[in-house]
């Protein structure tokens, strides 16, 4: 599996920071946070971090908690 893809962000002139995921807008991020936000893109994985911010970061459990028995009863039943 890869990894995130598609993220870019703009750091505005007032100090807000804008996350674009393929183009729209996910996220703005301002003060403090955004401060954080640029320490941590500019000193790792900028796209994972980005994926991580916005709340389009997968975990990987989801199959794991969709097959699990107390799910079983809600939307689609897998065979």
């Amino acid at each position: 599996m890869s990894g995130p893809s598609g993220f870019t962000f703009t750091r505005r002139g007032d100090g807000s920071v804008l996350i674009e995921h393929r183009g729209r807008s996910a996220a703005v991020l301002r003060g403090a946070r955004a401060e954080k936000f640029l320490a941590q893109a500019e000193s790792g994985d900028a796209q994972l971090t980005m994926a991580r911010w916005t709340g389009a970061y997968r975990f990987g459990n989801e199959r794991t908690a969709r097959d699990h028995p107390r799910n079983q009863g809600r939307g689609r039943r897998r065979a």
